[in-house]
């Protein structure tokens, strides 16, 4: 069973996520307060967390980069905070999703049962399967099932969002590929004005792949990104 923390001061709100939830399957953890989430991220680390932006004892989008410093599970942002620059904020900051108040509970859940399947695969029976891809004397390993990615033996930790970009990188390998299909394929968003989150999540990949990052992930002005790694075992399929 998938344990979810909701983070929400709006009492109302808050039980209707914990009810729709318990409803649909999943283990629910409430917290009124970011202090109280705290404290239970000491002893428990959630599947997926549901964020309030604007609580009463501080700021979601500060709690939520706190937390990316240290866990990589998928965030989704409900908040009353619907302008532009705070949608891509909370993209920037690694959410997987970003859903303005008011909003129907049972499209939370759809959400949410969207972004496991993407994740994890879920409903899906697969063997695992790994794959190497190789730059100069570097080696990136990855386990499409498990949704590890090692480089020269270090693992490294990626987002939900950074882990289907890099994905679909992979599976376009040698092609560059534009802003509008990584946001179509990977997030569902077209816009133009999402660019930036595409941008942001690329930069955050280049620094966890390592000091070389720049040449695996290249840049193609004025269109998109090309993943320039070459294929050392077999065919990559892209998983999202």
């Amino acid at each position: 069973m998938k344990h979810i923390f909701v983070v929400e001061d709006h009492t109302s709100i808050r039980e209707s996520i914990g009810s729709y939830l318990e409803l649909s399957g999943y283990s629910v953890s409430l917290f009124p307060l970011i202090s109280e989430a705290q404290t239970a991220f000491a002893h428990t680390t959630p599947d997926l967390l549901i964020q309030d932006v604007m609580m009463s004892d501080g700021d979601g989008f500060s709690f939520v980069k706190q937390l990316r410093t240290r866990y990589a599970f998928p965030i989704v942002f409900v908040t009353a905070r619907n302008a532009e620059s705070d949608r891509i904020m909370g993209f920037e900051l690694g959410c997987d999703d970003y859903l303005v108040k008011p909003f129907s509970p049972k499209e939370l859940i759809l959400r949410v049962e969207a972004i496991f399947r993407r994740v994890e695969g879920v409903g899906k029976e697969e063997e695992a399967s790994e794959s190497v891809w190789v730059l100069g004397s570097s080696s990136l390993k990855i386990n499409e099932v498990g949704h590890a990615v090692s480089l020269d033996g270090y693992e490294l930790e990626l987002t939900a969002a950074e882990w289907r970009i890099l994905m679909h990188l992979i599976s376009h390998a040698g092609s560059v590929v534009s802003r509008a299909q990584i946001l179509e394929s990977c997030f569902s968003y077209t816009f133009e004005s999402y660019d930036r989150i595409v941008d942001t999540h690329i930069k955050n990949i280049r620094s966890k792949i390592g000091s070389s990052s720049s040449a695996w992930v290249e840049t193609v002005r004025g269109y998109g990104y090309k993943f320039a790694g070459t294929h050392a075992q077999r065919d990559l399929r892209c998983r999202q």
